[in-house]
């Protein structure tokens, strides 16, 4: 038996990341197969093997860091006679990037060179073979920096974008797409502007006048070198270069997500671009932007009448409108929700003193006036929560109005017309207000002021609501306020205990800027207020 030590050539940067171990121990390989798909922050790549043989072990795993030099695998070359001795020996399995710079005649060393112009002519790398050139992402008279992409070649096992050596103006394009492109083939020259430093001692005659830029040349185009994705990614191939890879990575992008404008349909920066322009517009559906999305794994589709009868109804536009709404909302606001109790015997026994005073005023006094004047006395001294953050995240808005957004069940989904000016208001007023706009929007008469402008939401599930529940804030508002099902309970006076009215309610607020400690003083404030409504007028 004869092993030899297969290790990580030089991939032209400190470290890379293993995404793909592609054998496994007792494997028979033949040379050039794949042993493993590396990628830096560069580019991605195939390491293949120099030579065949049968796999003894393999020394890597998956999402290990490795750099040159590393052992990838022990290979078993019995019989082989084409490599002799230690692979580390042999050339590195991954050529390197060549442009050839246009050399003076004369050996000797260059002077300080002018801030004027020089023509360069860069050229096709060793790509290991033939490749077509499929992409040219550059035209004549680009103004271009280092690494920006030139031309994109396919060979039969892999694709890579050809990056640009330097900073330059494009001046000419010699090569087509469609054409079959072997190393040193011409792909353009490029006029570099403003070179001050001192060059360094030119080679001799002899010696080979190419500037060497290394750079890996194969990038495995079959495999999906994304980490932090989703796990459970939809299946299909996507036909992208590193650079554009690197760029959904950095923003949780799947790229099967995103349909391609180049040959074959290669996916380009700026189809990238274009599609998160376009999901950041909305211009999915609310129910593809409520399902998944932007790295958010998709909940698969069933078929249900499979199991037995179905009735299928199509949402309502309000009811995807509420979809995407309370999605964007719950994906974008850190949520955290504080639970209390609230004693409302006394305030319960005062309104229905209120009952005929009311009848006469032609209106129904409910709790909810009560709950929205002791709304408006907590957010005044507390104003923090009639805050909102700006787009950027770089200040805090502060509100001098109070309007109270409430939300109303209705056949065509979930409604919020907005209170205008609560603090102004007399209970009498916030009574007929409430049902007026309750009624509107049961009746699909609300206007669109009618629903804007709230400043704080209140959502109220009475008799139904339970014991608590967690309401969503309705950015861009910092809070809302839920209101559960009133309940009768034994409350500790001190001596015994005393049937007590008690109202459960959850304030959810955005963490980002509300502390536990102003959630805290502003329950406590509100629970205050309703237990004793003297407090109102203080």
């Amino acid at each position: 038996m004869s092993i030899e030590i297969i290790k990580v050539p030089d991939i032209g940067s400190d470290a890379a990341d293993v995404i793909e171990v592609c054998v496994s121990a007792g494997d028979i390989i033949e040379a050039e197969d794949s042993l493993v798909v590396l990628e830096s922050e560069k580019s991605s790549m195939e390491v293949p093997s120099p030579m065949s043989g049968k796999v003894v072990a393999v020394l890597v795993n998956e999402d290990d860091s490795v750099s040159e030099g590393a052992v990838l695998i022990e290979l078993d070359v019995s019989g082989e006679s084409a490599h002799a001795g230690n692979v580390e020996d042999t050339p590195t399995a991954a050529p390197a990037l060549e442009v050839a710079v246009e050399a003076p005649a004369a050996a000797e060393a260059a002077p300080v060179a002018t801030t004027g112009s020089s023509i360069e002519t860069i050229k096709v790398p060793d790509i290991g073979g033939e490749a077509e050139v499929i992409e040219i992402c550059v035209s004549v008279g680009d103004e271009i920096a280092e690494e920006d992409s030139l031309v994109v070649l396919e060979s039969e096992k892999s694709s890579m974008e050809v990056p640009a050596p330097q900073a330059g103006i494009v001046e000419s394009i010699e090569i087509k797409e469609g054409v079959t492109a072997n190393e040193g083939d011409v792909i353009l020259t490029l006029k570099v502007i403003g070179a001050t430093a001192v060059e360094p001692e030119l080679p001799t005659p002899a010696a080979d006048a190419k500037q060497t830029i290394k750079e890996p040349a194969k990038v495995a185009e079959q495999h999906q070198p994304v980490t932090g994705m989703t796990e459970n990614r939809p299946t299909g191939d996507v036909y992208a270069g590193p650079a554009v890879r690197k760029m959904a990575r950095e923003v949780g992008l799947d790229l099967v997500m995103v349909p391609g404008s180049g040959p074959r349909g290669r996916i380009s920066k700026d189809d990238v671009k274009s599609f998160i322009k376009g999901a950041l517009k909305n211009k999915a559906t609310p129910v593809a932007a409520a399902s998944g999305g932007m790295g958010i794994p998709q909940v698969p589709e069933v078929d249900f009448s499979k199991f037995g009868e179905v009735d299928i109804q199509k949402l309502s536009k309000m009811g995807k409108v509420t979809a995407a709404n309370m999605h964007r909302a719950w994906l974008n606001v850190p949520h955290v929700t504080n639970f209390d109790d609230i004693d409302i015997t006394d305030l319960e026994a005062f309104r229905a003193t209120l009952k005929k005073d009311a009848e006469k005023a032609g209106v129904k006094i409910t709790p909810l006036p009560f709950l929205l004047k002791a709304l408006a006395v907590a957010l005044k001294a507390n104003p923090i929560m009639n805050s909102s953050l700006s787009a950027d995240g770089e200040s805090i808005v502060y509100k001098n109005y109070i309007h109270i957004g409430m939300a109303v069940d209705t056949p065509a989904g979930l409604m919020v017309p907005v209170i205008r000016d609560v603090d102004k208001k007399t209970l009498f007023e916030l009574a007929a207000e409430t049902a007026e706009l309750a009624q509107k929007a049961k009746d699909r008469k609300l206007k669109p002021q009618d629903m804007q402008g709230a400043s704080f939401s209140i959502s109220s599930l009475g008799p139904m609501g339970g014991t608590g529940f967690t309401p969503i804030v309705n950015t861009p508002e910092v809070a809302i306020l839920g209101v559960s099902k009133l309940e009768m309970k034994p409350v500790w006076n001190g001596t015994d205990f005393e049937p007590r009215k008690m109202l459960p309610v959850s304030l959810s607020y955005d963490h980002r800027a509300v502390n536990g400690a102003d959630a805290g003083r502003f329950l406590m404030m509100f629970n205050s207020l309703l237990a004793d409504i003297r407090r109102m007028i203080v």
